[in-house]
């Protein structure tokens, strides 16, 4: 009998303007980097590892690769705080884990096409990295992004 164990994910971004209007909506797929991969079977064995805490943007373009351990640019001061991360239960399965961080107005601002989940608020590791076509966030936009990774 073979099993494998894969892990993808979903990343929804909602950008809004500064009254509170959504200006664009989307839902795109990332990749669950190696040294993701590593982490999480990391957690497996033990705690050492700090939990998953922090997103950044950046404007780099260039492809995810299964080797990325950090953005491409990111964007200056825009790594961020998690607003919550929750595993996703339901009667069947507990397989999902879900990340929502808000990036305020003034942060992460600018032509951003890419992001990622690391386990500090600077340096770390990254545990997904996602390219997107170009979300224009402007100085006084808010733009949440809520990233489902899964286990199947």
């Amino acid at each position: 009998m073979e099993e494998l164990i894969k892990a993808t994910g979903k990343v929804k971004i909602v950008l809004h303007d500064e009254n509170g209007v959504v200006r664009e909506e989307r839902e795109i797929d990332n990749l669950v980097v190696s040294v993701g991969k590593a982490y999480i079977t990391s957690r497996m064995i033990g705690t050492s590892s700090n939990v998953m805490s922090h997103m950044e943007v950046g404007t780099d373009n260039t492809a995810a690769a299964a080797g990325n351990t950090g953005l491409g640019a990111a964007v200056s001061s825009s790594r961020t705080a998690l607003t919550s991360s929750t595993q996703t239960t339901s009667s069947t399965t507990n397989d999902s884990v879900q990340y929502v961080c808000t990036f305020p107005a003034g942060t992460g601002t600018g032509a951003l096409v890419e992001a990622g989940i690391f386990n500090a608020s600077s340096a770390g590791t990254m545990l997904c990295r996602t390219v997107f076509s170009v979300v224009n966030k402007g100085a006084s936009d808010a733009m949440t992004v809520t990233w489902t990774v899964t286990l199947s």
